[in-house]
């Protein structure tokens, strides 16, 4: 008897079309408007970010498949070092299709999210070079795409959101494969498998397999025996709908246990986001007056080292702000968008200026033969005032020096482009000069090449007659 092949479901029922990737009609119209422009397109990357199991990756093999692009799709584990994206990515992206002629291609970087290791060495900075050079469209995946580490590629790369998947939208989809594989499913055991899989169709499509295959039916009974307890993390969105809408003390406390994001970054997106969340100013002072309390209670614990009254920060932060809805209750229920905090995008800029700051005092200090914090504070102001005021000689200290845009940028501000096209300007003189010089040196030593066979014939020549007349009068 032949042993068939099982495929896995989750590939089995991959979605084939846009349309059949489900409750994402917001993000894949962004997307197909989005390629149609292509080039014409003000970034010329996305970065699709969402909970896992939301469609993500689908909907990039999906408009493959339905449009004709042929994918090149790499997986975090591919492209951790420099190496790889310039190997391969770098290499699709400019050339012509090996496999069909003028066939549109598209480009997959799936799990981003994953490349944020100090083992990953240059892999951020050549995804970011890729998205400069690149002449075909270049869509990222991330489930959490707020780490800091990834603050690079949020510059380069505009952001479409998947939500959520609804308990109705799975509840469709598991009794769609329940009927191509005629398993006889009892509704309370698919709302089940769909309640544990919490918005994750991949989780609901391999719980339901791992029930159903080879038993020809799926049950309660056997949907709680066979599936184990899932620890999952919620992303910093999804703590904050569940603490927002949190109707008893033990959820809001809940939320907070199983989120990615700790006290101190949930303060910074409570602080970020409590006015989208409530409209009446009661309920809005009623949760700041808790978020103020919780950090006092914060800096207490850092003065007098007293972790006991962690609980009470804890306490203030969560279920003090999610309890504060009094006035207008029914705004805990609404869809809210929630934003990125200012103040972590503002302080990972300053500090990235520090950073270039610092650098850039390195190297005026090799140069000038001082210390770096006197040509931090000597150097640099007379520095800016040359790159403000004269953009022609700023240029040629710039390449003298060896310095990097994001140096040249910091010195002269918004005067930066005009010195960038100098910049290029003198470069390409350079360049120009020493093609000249080369080509002078290669036509120099042709003429000496022509030169030198005729002085190796004439001194044969020479002591071929010495030769002869020795012979001669020998004989």
């Amino acid at each position: 008897m032949s042993h068939q092949l099982k495929i896995p479901w989750v590939i089995k029922y991959r979605p084939r079309k846009v349309e059949d990737v489900i409750n994402q009609e917001e993000a894949k119209s962004k997307v197909l408007e989005w390629l149609k422009k292509w080039p014409n397109v003000t970034k010329k990357a996305l970065l699709f970010y969402g909970p896992p199991g939301c469609g993500k990756t689908s909907l990039v093999e999906a408009i493959s498949n339905e449009f004709g692009y042929e994918l090149l799709e790499m997986n975090a584990s591919d492209f951790r070092r420099k190496e790889d994206i310039e190997r391969v990515a770098v290499r699709a992206s400019t050339m012509q299709s090996l496999f069909a002629s003028g066939k549109k291609k598209l480009i997959l970087l799936d799990e981003v999210d994953g490349v944020a290791n100090k083992e990953d060495v240059g892999g951020l900075e050549a995804i970011e070079h890729l998205v400069k050079v690149t002449k075909v469209p270049i869509i990222m995946t991330a489930n959490n795409p707020w780490d800091q580490k990834l603050r690079i590629l949020r510059d380069i790369a505009e952001f479409v959101q998947f939500r959520k998947l609804e308990k109705r939208d799975l509840m469709k989809l598991l009794h769609r494969i329940c009927n191509a594989e005629n398993l006889h499913c009892d509704e309370d055991a698919l709302d089940y498998i769909v309640s544990r899989a919490e918005g994750d169709a991949r989780a609901a499509i391999n719980d339901l397999q791992a029930v159903g295959e080879g038993f020809g039916e799926v049950t309660l009974e056997r949907a709680k025996a066979i599936l184990r307890p899932r620890d999952k993390e919620r992303d910093p969105f999804e703590t904050l709908k569940l603490l927002f809408s949190s109707r008893y003390a033990w959820q809001a406390r809940n939320a907070l246990s199983q989120s990615q994001l700790d006290y101190e970054q949930l303060k910074l997106w409570l602080e970020e986001n409590i006015p989208h969340q409530y409209t009446d100013m009661e309920d809005v002072l009623r949760a700041y007056e808790a978020l103020s309390k919780s950090d006092i209670y914060l800096g207490r614990i850092v003065k007098s080292g007293d972790w006991d009254l962690l609980v009470y920060a804890m306490d203030l932060m969560t279920v003090g702000v999610a309890l504060a809805a009094i006035n207008n209750p029914r705004d805990k229920d609404k869809w809210t968008k929630y934003t990125f905090p200012q103040r972590i995008s503002i302080m990972s800029k300053l500090k990235e200026v520090r950073s270039v700051r610092e650098d850039l005092a390195t190297i005026l200090a090799k140069h000038l033969h001082t210390s770096a914090s006197t040509a931090k504070s000597d150097v640099l102001p007379i520095l800016k005032a040359m790159f403000v005021s004269n953009p022609e000689y700023a240029a040629k200290l710039a390449i003298g020096l060896g310095l990097s845009e994001k140096m040249i940028e910091i010195l002269a501000g918004t005067n930066k482009q005009a010195i960038l096209d100098y910049y290029r300007k003198v470069e390409e003189l350079l360049e120009k000069k020493a093609s000249e010089a080369l080509a002078g040196t290669k036509k120099l030593k042709q003429e000496m090449k022509k030169e030198k066979p005729e002085t190796e014939k004439g001194k044969e020549k020479k002591n071929t007659k010495d030769l002869f007349s020795f012979t001669k009068k020998s004989g």
